[in-house]
């Protein structure tokens, strides 16, 4: 059983700056689906390199800030979780609570954006509690399992494939709500399919384990201390990155076949890892990335804040019931459209934390975290 080694916990400032990265990842890649309109329509304004800048974000966030985003809600729960154990207590109750919290929230944000992850998060939040109290080589044991997709690899050595025949058509009925649908119609429609539809989309894409398997990696690195600046912690992540690096190279140039559902989250996987050890190393190496990142430590630290507001303002933005401009701008616009609303956002963030140490949403989550009953 694992306990606490009393380390203090001090806050992460390079785990805020990948937490604003992922979120504004997340935010540009949702503009280049249109906020998950993909309509046969004709678009009005398009530019020759929209197919490169769709091909290019689509291997560089795809998938990828969503795991990020995953690996440090991990973190973040170690951190919880040891700091109560430091004081004698026990948290899996309260985290328990927290994720039901947190449900709500993803309740409030799959009624503008279908694609919501908040409610997955919070179920897959729960299987950290038992997780949490296995030793640290069992812990790794599982990583190993759910990292080599084990749904997709036992789907391949048996011949099995899943039915996804209603995952086309609840999505099939959203995107044309999305597109002629009124506002109320779209609300009622993602309540109620759109965390069906979120699930059997991560098992269609492959995240279903691969996104637990980061929420435990989270966690591990934090008992680990990889975000901190100890021992031999940039020597570990150059390894990582070097590691990622040669396996992204080999595998670019491997056929995949009949092995793409199994291999294409493995590929992406790596991708993550060549982020996130990218950008944790440059941190403690040199002062100036430092110092430039420190600008996304704003953003991350009010990532619930960012994620809910970008679903409000996006799908009013492309969506047929608001500005519709899913058939007006092509994937370049769209991407500055995109990066506007990131801006935007930072600039809110500054303001805010001249007067609060947590962001609305964060600081509100945070007082029903504790609530007393």
């Amino acid at each position: 059983m694992y306990q606490t080694r009393y380390l203090p916990n001090t806050r992460i400032d390079v785990a805020d700056a990948l937490r604003g990265i992922a979120v504004a990842g997340i935010i540009l890649y949702h503009s280049v689906e249109h906020f998950d309109i993909f309509t046969k329509e004709p678009i009005v304004y398009t530019l020759p390199c929209d197919d490169l800048v769709g091909k290019v974000l689509a291997w560089l966030l795809s998938g990828k800030m969503y795991g990020i985003f995953a690996m440090l809600f991990g973190l973040s729960f170690f951190i919880m979780n040891d700091n109560q154990q430091q004081k004698g207590k026990c948290f899996s109750g309260r985290f328990a609570w927290r994720m039901c919290l947190l449900f709500v929230f993803g309740l409030v944000n799959v009624a503008f954006y279908d694609g919501d992850i908040l409610m997955l998060y919070a179920v897959y939040g729960l299987l950290l509690i038992p997780i949490s109290y296995l030793p640290s080589k069992a812990v790794w044991c599982i990583i190993g399992l759910l990292a080599i997709q084990p749904v997709e690899l036992f789907c391949l050595l048996t011949g099995t494939t899943i039915d996804h025949t209603r995952l086309f058509d609840i999505y099939n009925q959203t995107i044309a709500l999305h597109e002629n649908g009124t506002f109320w119609e779209n609300v009622v429609n993602n309540v109620r399919y759109g965390f069906e539809l979120n699930l059997r989309f991560n098992v269609f894409s492959g995240r279903l384990t691969q996104l637990l398997c980061l929420f435990i990696l989270g966690m591990q690195l934090g008992r680990q201390r990889l975000f901190y600046k100890e021992g031999n912690l940039l020597q570990i992540w150059h390894i990582i990155l070097a590691v990622s690096i040669f396996l992204i190279l080999a595998l670019s140039i491997v056929d995949f076949g009949a092995l793409t559902p199994w291999l294409t989250p493995i590929y992406n996987l790596f991708i993550l890892l060549i982020i996130v050890s990218a950008v944790v190393s440059a941190w403690y190496a040199f002062k100036s990335v430092r110092q430039v990142l420190k600008h996304l430590c704003f953003y991350g630290r009010m990532s619930l804040t960012n994620y809910l507001l970008q679903s409000i303002i996006g799908s009013f933005i492309f969506c047929g019931y608001g500005l519709a401009c899913y058939r007006l701008v092509g994937i370049t616009y769209a991407v500055l459209i995109g990066l506007g609303m990131v801006i935007c956002q930072y600039i809110f963030c500054r303001w805010w934390f001249r007067n609060h140490p947590r962001g609305p949403l964060e600081g509100l989550w945070r007082k029903l975290t504790w609530i007393q009953f």
